[in-house]
């Protein structure tokens, strides 16, 4: 087994916040790559109940595809006034194949004369290798859904969620403070050190 995790991704946005963890976490001794010709396989059925149902099943599932450890998220946003939607169903919200554009938009529309606009980004990650899941990693960020689109950056419905303590989008600011603050870089960092205790020595 080498010091290679296989990242269960083909959202370019999420790729590049996977490696720029494994560049700048302090325990970090794997190298991140996606999984080879994930492309190919069909994905598996969404069908869990919770973030982490469904990033364990998928790790569970790709980890079938090569000798090495593989890891799988599922993330998105829980806005209160909704009843904690879209939650697990964040990337479709707008329907099967819906882009961010439709996701945003809908989302603007079901908050339309709403105050109270309190969400989170939530994540789970969960790590596996040859059908057994080795770990799981949470991690979520707090904020306020804006009446508009904000920045440029980010992705998802990065412009619409406000980080309080900065007073900006997630799409507004650059990716390395983005991932210090967001829910998928502090899971990523706990998957992180997860793996450089288990396998490279690291301590806490």
């Amino acid at each position: 087994m080498t010091n290679t995790l296989y990242a269960c991704s083909t959202n370019p946005g999420k790729l590049k916040e996977f490696a720029l963890a494994a560049r700048y976490h302090s325990f970090a001794c794997a190298v991140i790559e996606p999984l080879p010709n994930l492309a190919d396989i069909c994905p598996p059925e969404e069908a869990g109940r919770s973030f982490e149902e469904n990033a364990r099943l998928k790790a569970y599932y790709y980890s079938s595809f090569t000798s090495g450890i593989v890891f799988a998220d599922d993330s998105g946003l829980e806005v209160d006034a909704l009843g904690g939607a879209p939650g697990i169903y964040s990337a479709r919200y707008a329907g099967p194949g819906a882009n961010d554009s439709a996701n945003n938009k809908l989302l603007l529309q079901k908050l339309c004369g709403e105050t109270n606009r309190q969400a989170r980004f939530v994540c789970a990650i969960a790590a596996a290798h040859a059908g057994q899941v080795l770990y799981t990693a949470h991690a979520a960020v707090e904020g306020e859904i804006l009446t508009s689109l904000r920045g440029e950056n980010g992705f998802g419905y990065d412009p619409l969620f406000l980080y309080p303590p900065l007073q900006r989008s997630l799409a507004e600011i650059g990716a390395e403070q983005k991932f210090a603050i967001s829910h998928r870089g502090k899971a990523m960092r706990e998957l992180l050190r997860w793996f450089g205790e288990r396998f490279c020595g690291h301590t806490r």
